[in-house]
């Protein structure tokens, strides 16, 4: 099982994760990201696209 992990340095809570994977990620009403780091296999490409649309590139996963 592959997690998800979010590089809070990078992270500039821009949201387009939580467009493209609303499973996964989400933004907190003071507008900070949160998300599920244990990852779903059914949800793997709904991620690949949060990763590719990220702006700052933050997003990686791990095995």
């Amino acid at each position: 099982m592959k997690t998800v992990d979010v590089d809070r340095s990078l992270c500039d809570n821009h949201g387009q994760c939580a467009i493209a994977a609303p499973e996964v990620f989400r933004m907190n009403p003071d507008g900070v990201l949160e998300y599920e780091p244990t990852l779903e296999d059914s949800l793997l490409d709904v991620v690949e696209e949060a990763i590719d649309v990220c702006p700052v590139q933050a997003i990686f996963l791990k095995d």
